[in-house]
């Protein structure tokens, strides 16, 4: 497995090969600043050479049985459990991650998807059911493109890749320029495990070039996407010119409902938690915390004291709970929202831009209290650790509130009843929703309503999402 600043190739057809390109994009430690290696700035060209290795490949390899594609998943699984700890390394450096959170989420959780979808190629009935004179059968979708980010970098690709390869297409992979180094130790990864020439290729570039053509490209049958709600919207323009398959995994602007009967220090607490995770880099991210009217102030004081335990610093250092934002960009942003929601008059109880780091792109866990649901920091995705609380007359007014956005990806409910959370959880408008402590389940379907996109990813409804349906009459 080379260092991060070999990364100047693109891996095609079953080889690491020079790009058309030969501009170099480079790529800083977010917790250091300093240059942490470069990779290749591709072209269009790049991408049509990868679809060619990709559409040669694809009669055989969806030929296989899924058993024998499942037992090349299986391999990767191995190696990626057997290289977990300079997997997470490479994450922490790339991303800032802190190092048991790389281990754990970044890496660990991608790996257990891996097995998943390992197992579900070996045993999903593809041949499907019989309906009167038909027969039902389901078929690979074709070649597959897919565009991932960089907030959790192996985690979206294996949800992409795996699932892709499972149901038996073949895979074109334009990585993050942000976070792009794991993804390359991936294609070590299916190079050492002797996966086919051309079932899996990984391009490097900008998304206004390598995405684009991905998304346009007339031998590309499917293109998956996970990034910002501008990027989503362009590359279904883009593949609606073809009339591809398209899947979109979007933002969020999540809500926790707390309820009355809630056991508020832990309720609070764990709305806290699910807010701050990864530095608040999280699509799914609980970013707005709803809790009734009269117990406001109790809340906020909680969540304040709570928020203040999530210590900032570098990943690999001692009782740091987050890391840095990912680049000096977001952190930018990320301030701008919080100034944002000064001016408009919420109430600022914890600030995250005063801290004592002057190197590294960090902001710390930052608390709002007294926010209107339509301001700012209530209504649009910050992609940082900010979490608006907001109060609520009853339970129809919170669920209204929580209903009160243009995303629809996940949310929370806390109650002492946990069929009353559970009749609150099925009136809230989005594709995943946890009661209490309910921990996150990565073989259940991911993916939203509304603005948070189109399609399923993880489990067997992720590999479903990769298949065609056919009906063959006899």
């Amino acid at each position: 497995m080379g260092n991060a600043a070999d990364r100047n190739k693109i891996y095609v057809n079953g080889a690491w090969v020079d790009s058309e390109g030969t501009d170099l994009i480079e790529v800083f430690n977010p917790t250091t600043e300093a240059l942490l290696g470069t990779i290749v700035s591709g072209t269009a060209g790049d991408v049509d050479r990868a679809v060619e290795a990709a559409t040669a490949a694809f009669p055989a390899w969806s030929a296989l049985s899924g058993k024998e594609r499942g037992a090349y998943l299986k391999k990767a699984q191995e190696l990626l459990m057997a290289r977990l700890p300079e997997l997470a390394e490479l994450v922490s450096q790339d991303l800032g991650s802190p190092t048991t959170f790389a281990q754990r989420v970044q890496i660990g959780m991608p790996t257990m998807n891996m097995g998943i979808f390992a197992d579900l190629a070996a045993t999903f009935n593809f041949d499907g059911e019989e309906l009167g004179n038909s027969l039902i059968v389901r078929e690979p979708v074709g070649v597959v493109g897919a565009i991932t980010p960089w907030n959790y970098p192996l985690h979206q690709i294996i949800l992409k890749v795996g699932g892709a390869l499972a149901a038996g297409c073949t895979v074109v992979l334009k990585a993050s320029v942000e976070a792009p180094f794991v993804a390359f130790a991936l294609a070590d990864i299916f190079d050492e495990i002797g996966l086919p020439a051309g079932v899996f290729n990984l391009l490097s570039g900008r998304g206004s070039v390598i995405g684009e053509a991905i998304s346009a490209h007339p031998g590309i049958d499917m293109v998956s996407f996970t990034g910002s709600n501008g990027a989503g919207k362009r590359v279904a323009i883009v593949a609606a010119e073809t009339v591809k398959k398209v899947a979109l995994e979007l933002g969020g602007k999540s809500a926790m409902i707390i309820l009355d009967d809630a056991n508020f220090e832990t309720a609070v607490a764990d709305g806290v938690g699910r807010c701050m995770g990864n530095t608040g880099q999280t699509c799914s991210a609980l970013t707005r915390l709803l809790v009734p009217n009269d117990r406001l102030e109790e809340a906020t004081a909680i969540a304040k004291k709570v928020a203040q335990q999530f210590t900032i610093g570098a990943p690999s250092a001692e009782g740091v709970r987050m890391g840095p934002l990912v680049n000096g960009a977001q952190r930018k942003i990320v301030e701008g929202y919080i100034q944002k929601g000064v001016d408009e008059g919420a109430t600022l109880v914890l600030d995250g831009r005063e801290n004592d780091h002057t190197t590294g792109h960090f902001v710390g866990a930052t608390i709002f209290s007294n926010v209107g649901e339509n301001m700012t920091i209530a209504q649009e995705e910050i992609f940082g650790p900010v979490l608006s609380i907001i109060g609520y007359e009853d339970e129809d007014d919170a669920v209204r509130i929580a209903n009160n956005s243009d995303f629809g990806l996940s949310g929370g409910v806390w109650s002492g009843d946990k069929d009353r959370a559970l009749k609150v959880a099925r009136r809230i408008r989005t594709g995943q929703v946890s009661i209490n402590d309910g921990a996150f389940n990565p073989a259940a379907p991911f993916g939203g309503y509304k603005q948070s996109g189109i399609g399923r990813e993880g489990g067997a409804l992720g590999l479903e999402d990769f298949l065609e349906v056919k009906a063959i009459q006899r």
